[in-house]
């Protein structure tokens, strides 16, 4: 017999209703800390982490050559007889251009913690300034691009220039919520000291292969190739590098995620009801089961993010143009639909539930719709103003390393500059990562 009362047959269908949904998630978020902190997960995405790892692997033996290849002899491993290079050489070594992508790396860094610090003042017309900068920065170097008789380079960043004054123009009346949610955000993670320390855990491990990555950079950049050797082999590296540096990033994302929902759901980490150790545990799973689940997700959330954000800044601008409107809609629905399988969102599960990333991903969009909630994170455009930050540090590095390299080598400024202008945006994603958790949550 139980001892629980009956509700009533006159009892409201809505509040019948309303306790229901208050405890489904009730027992929702019970289960999700038994989950969060269960000692058995099932491995994830395995192929995809066979393929980061013998990528990783094969890659860091690719670069360790390159750069040893050029580094205090011209041509050591004699690698120029397989590129049927006929031009005189110039004799660089890699060590004339790696301390370029040292300081490179330095200034992307000191970019990283001046954001942080902006996000956590008070300061919202600051940041509204900083949102606008982008937009300036892009076109003074397009400018100075075509200045330099660099056509493609100016019209890339003439085209970037247009498609993020239109994204800003669409979100501005935006921006003061966006500003009080980043700041909350950064409030809520600077709280917890763990977060810190595997931040500093993590930004080691990526200083330490972002120096493995310029070495063999440098000697890519000092070979003998001809231009367009160098720049499909830089382009191979750079989208490994992005890749590498979004694992780590979402790999903090989750870790961070777990510690920063069993905070909310235990009312505070000072809580006599919080678990033992949490972090270990979060960390464990983030480096081992769900690793394949993040470097998976980590291939194309970024690309189709950043795609659904321009697309619905163009379309909230076209008016009543029905064809152009037609287009867009079509583009529109598309990413849509990509969203529903790829979105920022799904670490969240990840690190509570430990699901693959695809049903990660579904079923953190399914929630977001059965709960309204999808208006509000529509409405919040946090990640676009810590991309724009992210490009606007990128941009700021590949100034400092071009400007520099243009002091020695003319031809070599736009090679050096936009490669140090990834390591920038790497870097500065990397210490803004921990600070969009609270955001998701």
């Amino acid at each position: 017999m139980s001892d629980s009362p009956a509700p009533s047959s006159n009892s409201d269908p809505g509040s019948i209703s309303a306790v229901d949904q208050t405890g489904g998630r009730s027992r929702r978020s019970t289960d999700g800390s038994q989950t969060l902190l269960s000692e058995s997960r099932h491995w994830r995405d395995v192929f995809w982490l066979g393929i980061f790892v013998i990528h990783l692997i094969g890659l860091g033996f690719l670069l360790s050559v390159l750069g040893l290849n050029r580094f205090k002899k011209t041509d050591r491993f004699n690698i120029s007889r397989y590129t049927n290079q006929k031009v005189e050489t110039k004799g660089e070594l890699t060590e004339d251009y790696w301390p370029i992508y040292a300081v490179a790396g330095g200034v992307g860094a000191l970019l990283g913690w001046m954001w942080l610090l902006l996000l956590g003042s008070p300061a919202n017309q600051m940041l509204k300034i900083s949102v606008h900068i982008l937009t300036t920065y892009l076109a003074v170097i397009s400018v100075l691009c075509f200045w330099c008789d660099q056509f493609f380079w100016g019209v890339a960043f003439a085209t970037a220039a247009a498609l993020q004054f239109l994204y800003v123009i669409s979100v501005i009346d935006r921006l003061s919520f966006t500003m009080l949610v980043l700041q909350k955000a950064v409030k809520m993670v600077w709280s917890l000291p763990e977060v810190k320390r595997v931040a500093y855990v993590f930004m080691a491990v990526m200083l330490l292969w972002m120096g493995i990555w310029s070495f063999g950079t440098a000697g890519v950049v000092a070979s003998d190739m001809d231009d367009g050797g160098r720049w499909w082999l830089l382009l191979v590296l750079s989208v490994s590098l992005f890749w590498t540096g979004a694992v780590l990033c979402n790999t903090v994302h989750v870790i961070v995620s777990g510690m920063v929902f069993l905070v909310l759901i235990h009312d505070g980490r000072d809580s006599v009801s919080m678990p033992h150790n949490p972090l270990v545990k979060s960390l464990r799973y983030a480096v081992t089961t769900s690793l394949g689940s993040i470097c998976y997700g980590s291939l194309f959330t970024a690309a189709i993010r950043t795609l659904r954000w321009e697309i619905r800044g163009i379309r909230s601008k076209i008016g009543n143009n029905e064809c152009l409107l037609c287009c867009v809609d079509f583009l529109f629905h598309l990413v849509e639909t990509l969203v529903r399988f790829f979105n920022k969102y799904a670490y969240v599960q990840i690190a509570v539930y430990g699901k693959g990333f695809n049903r990660s991903a579904r079923d953190a969009w399914e929630l977001f719709q059965s709960t309204g909630v999808e208006a509000l994170v529509a409405y919040d455009c946090s990640g676009a103003v810590l991309l724009m930050g992210t490009i606007v540090g990128g941009l700021i590095t590949g100034t400092c390393a071009g400007a520099w390299t243009y002091t020695k080598w003319h031809d070599r400024v736009v090679m050096v500059g936009s490669t140090a202008m990834l390591m920038g945006m790497v870097l500065v994603s990397f210490l803004l990562t921990t600070r969009k958790n609270y955001i998701l949550h």
